[in-house]
C-alpha cells in the first residue's frame, strides 16, 4: 500500500502563486499517472491536472495556461505550480496516484487547503 502526503497549501491573494507538492511512500513501483484534484465547498471533486510517467500532461480548461504539473519519478513526487490564482481556485487540493496491476494502485492524499482571497 502507498501513502501520499501533500504540502504547500495556504492563503494567497488573487494574482499570487503557490506550489503544491505530493510525495509517495510505500508501494510505488506500479505508479503510472499522478494527478491533482480539487474540491470546493458544495462542489464535486474535479480533476485539475494530470501527468503520465512519460511526461504527457492534461489540464482542466479553467487552469490551462496558469497551472503547471510536473513530476520527479526518482523522488516519487508530483508538483503543481499555480500562478495567477483566482478566488475560484479556492478549495482542498488532493493528489492521486494510479497505475497498473491486480488490483491497480489508486492512492489519494489527505488534501491541502488552498484559499485565494484578498
Amino acid at each position: 500500500q502507498g501513502q501520499l502526503v501533500e504540502s504547500g497549501g495556504g492563503l494567497v491573494q488573487p494574482g499570487g502563486s503557490l506550489r503544491l507538492s505530493c510525495v509517495a511512500s510505500g508501494s510505488t513501483s506500479r505508479i503510472v499517472t499522478m494527478a491533482w484534484y480539487r474540491q470546493a465547498p458544495g462542489n464535486e471533486r474535479e480533476l485539475v491536472a494530470g501527468i503520465t510517467i512519460g511526461g504527457n500532461t492534461n489540464y482542466a480548461d479553467s487552469v490551462q495556461g496558469r497551472f503547471a504539473i510536473s513530476r520527479d519519478n526518482a523522488k516519487n513526487t508530483v508538483y503543481l505550480q499555480m500562478n495567477s490564482l483566482k478566488p475560484e481556485d479556492t478549495g482542498v487540493y488532493y493528489c492521486r496516484f494510479t497505475g497498473w496491476g491486480r488490483p491497480p494502485p489508486d492512492y489519494w492524499g489527505q488534501g491541502t487547503q488552498v484559499t485565494v482571497s484578498s
